[in-house]
């Protein structure tokens, strides 16, 4: 089944794939041949903690590899633009109760960031948005109770 991902997030996980697979395979691989010098591998702290590193960097490499062939890239700036919510526009909502602004972009699971302002398709607040237009009034279920939004703008950015 296909995964929503932006143009961005892709290109993020594209480089930290190139990363893991160049530089970061070539230091690990330097740190296994220095460690096994120091001679007996059975209690060679640095050369377990060196293969440790590069299983979880392969395993790292495997993991994005999986998410780049499952991914549906979808390019926003290629949608013609609108007042409606859909994945991977920028949403600024108003809160009914506080009148407080809040700006979220609507992203893939693995690009969700919260301190960024990017929100994971999934998440309640965004399943709440989808397929609403501007002006829309939008309740959404938090742990504090429920919340009353009001859509003040939609971005194709």
């Amino acid at each position: 089944m296909p995964v929503p991902m932006t143009v961005e997030g892709a290109e993020s996980l594209r480089e930290e794939l190139q990363h893991r697979k160049g530089a970061l395979r070539q230091e690990i691989t330097q740190a296994i041949a220095e460690a096994r010098e120091h001679g007996d591998l059975k209690e060679n702290a640095e050369y377990h903690a060196a293969r440790e590193q590069q299983g979880f960097n392969e395993g790292r490499i495997q993991e994005i590899e999986g998410k780049l062939a499952e991914a549906q890239i979808i390019d926003i700036a290629k949608i013609p633009a609108g007042d409606k919510v859909i994945f991977g526009v920028t949403v600024t909502l108003l809160d009914v109760d506080s009148d407080q602004e809040t700006t979220y972009k609507i992203v893939g699971e693995d690009e969700a960031d919260l301190k960024s302002g990017k929100i994971s398709v999934m998440s309640p607040i965004a399943r709440a948005l989808i397929g609403k237009v501007v002006g829309d009034a939008v309740s959404v279920s938090t742990p504090g109770g429920d919340k009353e939004y009001e859509i003040d703008s939609v971005e194709h950015v």
